[in-house]
């Protein structure tokens, strides 16, 4: 049985405590996204080299917090999406060292788009009712569209999703995994596909599909279009010439 993956994005209606750990979160995200690329930039001015995600995650937990006190705040917030802002980090390095994009820009409070980021841990994450989502670090939080987000009582499984905020309204966004029950083809078996110029395609079960471009009403449209092209640009030539004639 193959599996589908949909996404669906709604508002929802955090508690005011929920709120608090929602911004609390997005901005631990924000400030060790930003740590991390001024991290690997002072390496680079020192000449050391360059540290991935995973390296600078384990330096972060084992050396930097316990040796700095004063950011113990860190470990307070969900690690999951500590750790998801990191791994954004080092895919931009990656796309900056690859020529896909420019280098790693800063993310300002209020102006970039910074997300919490949860995934299904156990059993007793991410569930999904009418009415309400569990979101890890935040319990069951109110939905905006009631039954728009299927439920897990329907077999429906939420793998990973996302919190954000902007103008003071909160969204969540999920991934859900959709079981297929639909064969890909009802005789079980494999199907040939054959491209052409004047058939858009032949199908080994004999059906033929008719390429429309080559249908004598389309032509017939495209003589029209170049007729009705052609008086227009007339009309415009000829209004240019009394305009220009007129200010003379």
């Amino acid at each position: 049985m193959r599996k589908l993956l949909k996404s669906f994005r709604t508002e929802i209606y955090p508690t005011p405590e929920q709120k608090v750990k929602i911004n609390k979160i997005i901005g631990t995200c924000r400030y060790i996204y930003n740590f991390y690329l001024s991290h690997n930039k002072a390496l680079h001015d020192q000449g050391e080299a360059f540290m991935s995600g995973k390296a600078f995650s384990v330096w972060l937990n084992n050396e930097y917090i316990p040796g700095n006190p004063d950011k113990a705040w860190i470990k307070e917030v969900y690690s999951k999406a500590v750790k998801k802002s990191i791994e954004d980090g080092c895919l931009a390095f990656t796309r900056f060292f690859k020529h896909q994009s420019g280098f790693p820009k800063f993310k300002k409070k209020g102006k970039s788009d910074v997300k919490m980021y949860f995934v299904k841990n156990n059993s007793k994450d991410c569930i999904c009712e009418r009415h309400r989502i569990k979101i890890p670090a935040l319990g069951w939080v109110r939905l905006k569209e009631k039954g728009y987000i299927p439920t897990t009582k329907d077999g429906w499984k939420i793998k990973s999703g996302t919190v954000s905020m902007k103008a003071d309204r909160y969204y969540v966004s999920v991934v859900v995994e959709i079981p297929d029950t639909k064969p890909f083809c009802d005789s079980g078996e494999g199907i040939g596909i054959d491209l052409g110029l004047k058939d858009f395609a032949i199908v080994s079960n004999g059906k033929t599909y008719k390429n429309i471009n080559k249908s004598a009403k389309l032509k017939k449209l495209e003589k029209q279009l170049r007729r009705a092209q052609r008086c227009l640009s007339r009309k415009y030539e000829n209004l240019k010439k009394a305009n220009y004639i007129k200010i003379k």
